[in-house]
């Protein structure tokens, strides 16, 4: 059995408390498990237990058998030394700590518990606890739901953090790039980063009151303009004003064959986005600013609320018109793809670092206001009933499902402990 599980056990206090003693038939009991300790050391900081007459206060190991001790080799790392109980699953070896013999726990556990732990780890259905899913109380989940979209959002602090660094803590550039990266969704967010990496900010918002200009700037760093040598008079003009800032910034632009435009539909083409991204640039001042000071989503929705020149009416790419002539608006789903992923996770680690909870609990609150995303993930969750309602609860269930049942981290969910705790198919509890 995996030590996991047997730290499981010992955690939720799983363990048959009928008679507990140590494997020399001292009475033993559990004050407190302690803490559980997810880096290197012991299992479990500052328990506390009684053995016979005496009070112990220090740290848990746990082994499936006591002879891991030394496998581990525990004997001599002194981290070790403050162990006061060893808690194994097979007792076939005396430990040895300090000039002294280590006390220890044979667990014992109901048989019901393992087999529930093994039913899921052999599953084959989507999620391993689908069969038993209508059993757990919803209310477990939506808790469960504030803890996933936290952990969810604390995952992306690092990669802004670095981004933050990389840019001398200039939050406005690590918004410019963050928000161009998400510009381009999954299938351009590399090319579009870039793209935002070879234009410093300073230098676009020299040019942002021009819209022809700014597009200029963005399409000339994107390669996308050394396509062809010929084209139309939009094209051409572009590609002209281009190469006069290219010089006198001294730009280096990326290569257009990073852009991709296979199976996209054609408002998601990295032109359209490139010019719509040009549009809000040309339309925003002191974007990040504004962000920082709107609570309302409907006026989130209004700065984000901008259509591509009029060239992209009757275009998807350079030099082909299309036969249909709309203007091609930012919609709502790519808004919603920008709140979820840009806005939010920035607004969290800008409260996080500013010490400013009402920032982070605001960040929060955004998703809340937003309406439940819509991908295979979130389908297949529905056909297993579990119903979402924003995308506060999307986003968690993207966690959980990415993080968790993938993973087969049962032990590690919330609803994965219930089921695992529920030792038959009646809901009652050991």
């Amino acid at each position: 059995m995996k030590e996991d599980f047997l730290q499981f056990i010992w955690k939720h206090g799983l363990y048959l408390k009928d008679k507990l003693e140590t494997t020399d038939g001292e009475a033993l009991e559990i004050i407190s498990a302690g803490q559980s300790n997810q880096d290197s050391g012991p299992d479990f900081f500052n328990a506390r237990v009684r053995m016979g007459q005496t009070s112990w206060a220090g740290n848990i190991e746990i082994h499936q058998k006591s002879s891991h001790w030394y496998q581990h080799r525990h004997d001599s790392d002194a981290a070790y030394d403050n162990v006061i109980l060893h808690v194994v699953e097979v007792h076939d070896k005396t430990v040895q700590v300090k000039n002294h013999q280590l006390p220890t726990l044979v667990l014992g556990y109901r048989d019901e518990i393992l087999n529930n732990y093994e039913n899921l780890l052999k599953s084959k259905h989507w999620i391993a606890c689908q069969e038993r899913l209508a059993e757990v109380d919803p209310f477990i989940l939506r808790f469960w739901f504030s803890s996933l979209m936290i952990e969810r959002l604390e995952s992306k602090t690092g990669e802004i953090v670095k981004l933050l660094d990389q840019n001398k803590n200039n939050w406005n550039e690590t918004f410019y790039q963050l928000l161009a990266r998400n510009f381009g969704m999954k299938t351009n967010a590399l090319p579009f980063e870039l793209l935002a990496k070879s234009l410093p900010l300073n230098i676009l918002s020299k040019h942002k009151n021009d819209l022809f200009q700014t597009e200029a700037l963005l399409f000339g760093q994107s390669g996308l303009l050394n396509e062809t040598l010929l084209g139309d008079d939009y094209f051409l003009s572009l590609r002209k004003e281009y190469s006069f800032m290219y010089k006198k910034y001294g730009l280096s632009g990326i290569e257009s064959h990073l852009w991709k435009f296979m199976r996209l539909r054609p408002i998601n083409f990295p032109t359209v986005r490139i010019a719509q991204l040009a549009q809000l640039i040309h339309h925003s001042s002191a974007l990040f600013s504004q962000i920082l000071e709107t609570e309302d989503i409907d006026e989130l929705r209004k700065l984000f609320k901008v259509t591509a020149s009029g060239y992209w009416d009757t275009h998807y790419r350079f030099n082909k018109p299309s036969e249909e002539n709309r203007p091609k608006v930012l919609g709502e789903t790519a808004f919603n793809n920008l709140v979820i992923n840009t806005i939010v996770p920035l607004l969290f680690v800008y409260g996080d670092q500013h010490m400013d909870q009402g920032m982070k609990d605001r960040a929060l609150l955004l998703l809340e206001k937003l309406e439940a995303e819509e991908n295979q993930i979130i389908r297949k969750w529905r056909e297993a009933g579990i119903e979402s309602r924003t995308a506060f609860e999307t986003q968690a269930l993207l966690q959980l499902k990415n993080n968790y049942c993938d993973q087969k981290r049962c032990l590690n969910c919330q609803l994965g402990a219930k089921i695992i705790t529920t030792v038959n198919h009646f809901g009652k509890e050991d």
